[in-house]
């Protein structure tokens, strides 16, 4: 009796409450739908892809919140291989409260693309290509569109199917080094050329402000 006591006991699963993710999920799909409707003044998927900049208008706004919703898609599926809340975060605390995995991950990548951003607005002014700058950020706004509907629906496969979540971390790696590389030759071959013209200026964003900050993020998140 004890033998089949334990056996069971050994089985037994607390199921997961995942009703923050659906939260989060939901309040980016709102986002969207409130830019789309309002901020773009009704667009539909295929006029907004396709819109030129000269012809476009509210780019600012739009960027700022496909910036939002990447954040909050990507440390939602992220969040949940972070090992541990380094101790000076967890350290932290406001009114008794401490920040969890998805909080600190929401946190590092926010600092991460605002760190990004603003050395690309320096390295562009400071280039005397700062008109190219708003450019840029209407063409990435697009690619980031697309981007951030993949991982929605991969943050839908993680908490919602049953699938090995370790197994699953190297197809993540490797879906978002595919991404990472695509969208390299996507900035360098754009007709909007949004990169620098000179080519050691393109040389120095891919490798200043691409790679370098994705591996401290990379280190701050795992290591």
């Amino acid at each position: 009796m004890p033998l089949l006591l334990q056996s069971f006991t050994d089985q037994l699963r607390i199921p997961e409450n995942n009703d923050w993710v659906i939260f989060i999920l939901t309040g980016c799909l709102f986002l969207y739908i409130f830019m789309m409707n309002v901020v773009e003044r009704e667009a539909n998927l295929l006029d907004f892809l396709l819109q030129k900049f000269y012809d476009a208008s509210n780019n600012f706004p739009s960027w700022m919140i496909t910036s939002m919703v990447t954040v909050l898609s990507l440390a939602v599926l992220v969040s949940q291989y972070i090992p541990t809340v380094p101790k000076f975060v967890a350290d932290l605390q406001v009114a008794g409260f401490q920040l969890n995995k998805i909080g600190f991950a929401v946190i590092a990548i926010s600092i991460f693309y605002l760190i990004r951003t603003t050395l690309g607005f320096l390295l562009y002014h400071s280039i005397g290509d700062g008109k190219k700058w708003a450019i840029f950020y209407f063409t990435s706004t697009k690619f980031h569109f697309i981007f951030t509907f993949l991982v929605l629906i991969l943050c839908v496969m993680h908490y919602y199917f049953p699938i090995d979540k370790k197994e699953a971390f190297i197809y993540y790696l490797g879906f978002f080094g595919l991404v990472f590389i695509f969208k390299i030759f996507f900035y360098l071959f754009h007709k909007n050329k949004v990169l620098p013209q000179k080519w050691y200026y393109k040389f120095l964003y891919i490798c200043t402000l691409q790679i370098a900050p994705l591996m401290l993020l990379w280190k701050l998140l795992f290591f």
